[in-house]
């Protein structure tokens, strides 16, 4: 191999180290009864979370299920109960759950913003994500990226699907006990909810698996956990120190093996 086809090689891993996250990523649309939410996966970023994600769509885990939780200014949340028929309010609230596979390791790369989808996890628990997911309807609620070892995000709302979910955050809520205390539904003034009255997510759907979808997304970076002790802004000046440093040594590296 040449010493030109060598520096070619150390500066393409050169690239690799100085670029940030990217938005790699499978494209899915949550179809609701108030609209269509596409979703840009971050594939790359989040790995685990993603094909976690994706494993529930694939086995269609996912079809004919409910928005079961709505909070406002804060998320919406599904992925968690089925929706089987009417709901009776007076009598025993209950609706089947989703059924879970084994718990994800957490990944808390990416910051919670408006308009991210995360997953939802069990109280003092990280690393226990199944099924359950929320997309964020604030920029304010940063204790997620540090809460209960940060909430992991891995896609972001595209589009006009913001829309969709804060016309379902507007809609009015019941409490029907424990999951089911900020219960979104469309119609109030019933007793017995059907398909038209709670929030439909008929299926989620993978409309694109090219990995390299809408890569001008660049996902905000956690930075609240894991922060350094020395002074200095860990997505610009330390990054780079260590990426020069990194450089450097490879090249001394080549440069010996060259000329041996």
């Amino acid at each position: 191999m040449s010493i030109l086809s060598k520096n070619n090689k150390l500066l393409i891993i050169a690239l690799f180290m100085l670029s940030p996250f990217v938005a790699n990523a499978t494209v899915v649309e949550i179809r609701t009864s108030l609209g269509i939410i596409e979703v840009n996966l971050f594939d790359n970023a989040t790995p685990e979370t993603v094909a976690n994600f994706l494993s529930y769509i694939d086995s269609g885990a996912y079809a004919s299920h409910v928005v079961h939780r709505s909070v406002p200014g804060f998320v919406i949340q599904g992925g968690g109960f089925l929706y089987t028929g009417p709901i009776n309010a007076q009598a025993n609230f209950a609706l089947d759950p989703v059924v879970a596979s084994a718990q994800v390791v957490n990944e808390p790369e990416l910051s919670n913003v408006r308009g991210t989808i995360a997953m939802a996890k069990i109280g003092g628990q990280p690393d226990s994500a199944t099924s359950q997911w929320f997309i964020n309807l604030s920029n304010s609620n940063v204790s997620l990226d540090t809460n209960n070892g940060g909430f992991a995000v891995f896609g972001q709302v595209l589009g006009d699907g913001m829309q969709v979910v804060d016309a379902i955050a507007a809609l009015s809520r019941i409490n029907g006990g424990g999951a089911f205390a900020e219960f979104p539904v469309r119609d109030i003034n019933t007793d017995t909810f059907d398909e038209d009255d709670v929030v439909l997510i008929e299926d989620i759907v993978v409309i694109d698996r090219t990995v390299v979808t809408n890569s001008n997304i660049v996902p905000v970076r956690n930075t609240s956990l894991n922060q350094p002790t020395t002074g200095g802004n860990p997505d610009s000046g330390g990054g780079g120190s260590i990426f020069w440093l990194v450089f450097i040594a490879l090249c001394g590296i080549e440069v010996r093996r060259h000329f041996k």
